[in-house]
């Protein structure tokens, strides 16, 4: 069997002048420029709304970049993970990894399996019970923070690491926000959840009050007396009714309390008939539970699904004994492969028997007598440029159904928090995520605009910074254009145990041979994402990536399936995997400018001086300026800077 051709070819359409290597060896001195190497972010890195050092843990699962003595590589890989995001084992499971979509390795044959290998680290920190490293002395501050999601639970991981204590308010009786009560728990498994809560919790002085909502048991005013600084990640879990008459019956229910119903453990069978309107993550996992929870045979009006997602009653266990398949419609305005949701999400709805009608928007609830709703009147419809559908006449057609949930967005609720209000049930922000006029109050989360658990996620983050500057009397300083959490040389070098010398601040000449400066080295990381046409992408063979095996149900088993749907990839397959990352903009030692530079002016730094983007140097009293190491560079490390 020949292996599938490569994608990548060496010259574009309308370009096939070959370069002459002669001209470029023998002829290239007089353009005066030597080698620097020079570190960018990855374009992985720069699509991950969490800013993880993606390409850091990448390098230290395959073995390129080497743990600190007591320090195994599981366990190192998932400090380097968790430096920006504390759900390692949530994320790899249900972010729909914008970074992959983002890779480079896409423009040789598919992206790094990037989900997969977090999703290893975050399983093996759950194993192997890895904690975080202790937490510096209390500042002294407390900082309130109102939402136990996933904003605010990473916003009071960073500022414990920056030395602040925090109180967490929280509504539900647990932590987790929408990861707990808004995503099925096949897809994030509880115990790792839990595990990834509590990890951040450990770190001390971090105090938890479940069963407050604030503006209700607490007001605005006792909090600002009472903590130096309030973070307000109270997320979005109003959703959005039908806008169509007939959309308030009492069987229309929004994706988010279905979810939290179920979630809560309250709803334990659907209907006869489910109709999902979305076409985004939430919507699929509608359907999904849906066809797990399936119908039961009943006349009693207590067992109506929409009596559960009101939080009235409960079904039983014997309620759930008895069930059967329910028959799941979800409606899209978009096509299959235009819809917002993760596409092997949608192709897991399809084999466990869900139906989708793509391309068409709902126009009217049909009405029983009695005022619920018996079907749901749709037509064909064309979305104008601004997003906007219109129902195409003549196209009109019913779906008969018992349950109509409404998965097309969510809504913040600030009852009691009016002031807080930016008239359309959001908070606004700027851009250091702190309240406009409003000093020592900041924002993160959905509540900003409802967006990924990663988004949450990152933006708590920098949240965090902005209050540790407020809390310390600080100026908050321009963001760099590329806010992420860049790989660090110079702590690289202190951990290896090659710090730079001393330096007496006097002048020196040559210092490319004194211990006491890093040099021919440029961090332009926090400026510029390395494309694709920067690397030397013909290094780079063939190899299929390492996929997670799917164990998901079919239609005829889904009923009562709520097992995990995937499996992590082994050991061998997660390093393999990771060794399918180029390390776009940082060395990967691959030894290319050492082979191919015509004067041995390239060479290996000596083992004992040698570390992560300290690989190579180059001895400038041979460089001849031919710039063959930059252009057989597969990671886009080395320019032709130095000189004129």
């Amino acid at each position: 069997m020949h292996a599938p051709k490569l994608t990548f070819r060496e010259f574009e359409d309308g370009n096939n002048k070959q370069d002459d290597w002669q001209a470029a060896i023998f002829d290239a001195d007089h353009s005066h420029q030597c080698p620097v190497y020079v570190h960018r972010t990855p374009p992985c890195q720069g699509s991950c709304p969490s800013g993880e050092d993606i390409r850091g843990w990448l390098q230290i699962v395959r073995g390129i970049e080497k743990p600190p003595a007591g320090l195994t590589m599981q366990e190192y890989a998932f400090r380097r993970a968790t430096d920006a995001n504390p759900f390692p084992a949530m994320m790899g499971r249900v972010c729909p990894a914008p970074c992959e979509d983002g890779c480079n390795r896409n423009n040789v044959e598919d992206f790094v399996g990037i989900n997969a290998v977090e999703q290893y680290i975050g399983d093996q920190a759950y194993a192997e019970k890895f904690n975080y490293e202790p937490a510096p002395p209390a500042s002294g501050k407390r900082v309130a923070i109102v939402g136990g999601g996933p904003a605010g639970l990473a916003a009071a991981y960073q500022l414990r690491r920056r030395g602040h204590a925090a109180t967490i308010f929280e509504q539900h009786e647990q932590l987790g926000g929408m990861m707990r009560y808004g995503i099925p728990g096949y897809r994030t498994p509880r115990e790792l959840l839990q595990h990834e809560i509590q990890r951040i919790l450990d770190l001390g002085d971090i105090e938890v009050r479940t069963g407050m909502k604030v503006g209700a048991d607490i007001t605005l005013a006792e909090m600002e007396t009472e903590y130096d600084a309030i973070l307000w990640a109270i997320g979005c879990q109003s959703g959005r009714p039908l806008p169509v008459p007939g959309g308030d019956a009492p069987n229309c229910v929004s994706g988010v309390k279905f979810l939290q119903a179920f979630n809560e453990g309250s709803l334990k069978v659907a209907a006869e008939k489910v109709v999902c309107v979305g076409g985004g993550d939430t919507s699929i996992d509608v359907v999904s539970v849906a066809r797990r929870l399936g119908k039961i045979e009943s006349a009693n009006v207590r067992n109506r699904p929409e009596e559960m997602i009101g939080g009235f009653v409960a079904h039983d266990a014997a309620v759930a004994a008895v069930r059967r398949g329910a028959e799941v419609t979800l409606t899209s305005l978009f096509g299959k492969s235009e819809m917002t949701a993760s596409e092997h999400e949608v192709e897991d709805a399809l084999r466990e028997g869900v139906r989708i009608h793509d391309g068409v928007m709902p126009v009217a609830v049909v009405q029983r007598e009695d005022g619920r709703a018996r079907a749901l009147k749709m037509a064909r419809c064309e979305v104008d440029e601004k997003g906007v559908p219109r129902p195409i006449e003549g196209t009109e057609y019913e779906i008969e159904c018992d349950l109509i949930v409404s998965a097309i967005g969510q809504g913040g609720d600030l009852t009691g928090l009016e002031e807080l209000d930016d008239g359309r049930g959001l908070i606004a922000a700027d851009k250091f995520y702190q309240l406009l006029e409003k000093p020592g109050h900041f924002v993160a989360g959905d509540i900003i605009r409802p967006h990924l658990l990663t988004t949450a996620i990152g933006q708590a983050s920098i949240a965090a910074g902005s209050i540790d500057l407020y809390l310390r009397g600080g100026e908050l300083r321009k963001r760099p254009k590329v806010d992420v959490h860049h790989f660090n040389l110079l702590q690289k070098l202190n951990e290896s145990g090659l710090a730079p010398e001393e330096y007496d601040h006097g002048q020196k000449w040559g210092t490319s041979s004194a211990n006491f400066a890093v040099h021919n080295y440029e961090d332009r990381s926090a400026q510029e994402i390395i494309p694709s046409d920067e690397l030397f992408l013909a290094h780079f063979q063939y190899t299929a990536r390492n996929k997670r095996k799917k164990i998901g149900p079919t239609e005829r088993d889904v009923l009562g399936h709520f097992q995990e749907r995937q499996v992590g990839l082994t050991e061998e397959e997660v390093v393999a995997e990771a060794g399918r990352c180029m390390s776009c903009g940082m060395c990967f030692e691959c030894d290319n400018c050492v082979i191919y530079c015509p004067q041995d002016a390239v060479f290996r730094v000596k083992k004992d001086s040698s570390t992560t983007g300290r690989y190579v140097d180059t001895d400038y009293s041979k460089c001849i300026g031919c710039h063959i190491c930059a252009d057989v560079c597969p990671t886009g490390y080395i320019d032709m800077g130095m000189g004129e």
